[in-house]
């Protein structure tokens, strides 16, 4: 799956955007239409720690889903972000496998 990184006003890591594409290539185990994904990275100026935002946006074919997540981390926002898409894509599957 092809994965589209931006960061807003900061330059990312390299580490950063090849765990980006790991982590997001494991969702063609849940959906396999999957397109493609864009990751938007950005980080708020705030005194909280939780202070770096991952959205996610998939696109399967017919549709799209997007996912917003604020954490410490960016690694951990991904991650929870990709655990949100796993349900959807797996609601997703279900729902068309009742018109089958």
């Amino acid at each position: 799956m092809e994965v589209n990184t931006q960061s807003v006003n900061f330059n990312v890591d390299q580490k950063l955007v090849i765990f980006i594409q790991k982590r997001l290539d494991k969702l063609d185990h849940y959906y396999d239409r999957v397109v493609y994904s864009d990751v938007y990275l950005k980080v708020q100026n705030t005194s909280a720690k939780e202070n770096k935002i991952a959205e996610v946006k998939v696109h399967v074919p017919g549709d799209e889903f997007m996912v917003k997540k604020q954490c410490r981390t960016f690694e951990e926002a991904v991650d929870c972000a990709a655990n949100s898409l796993e349900r959807v894509l797996k609601k997703r599957k279900q729902k068309l496998r009742a018109y089958i």
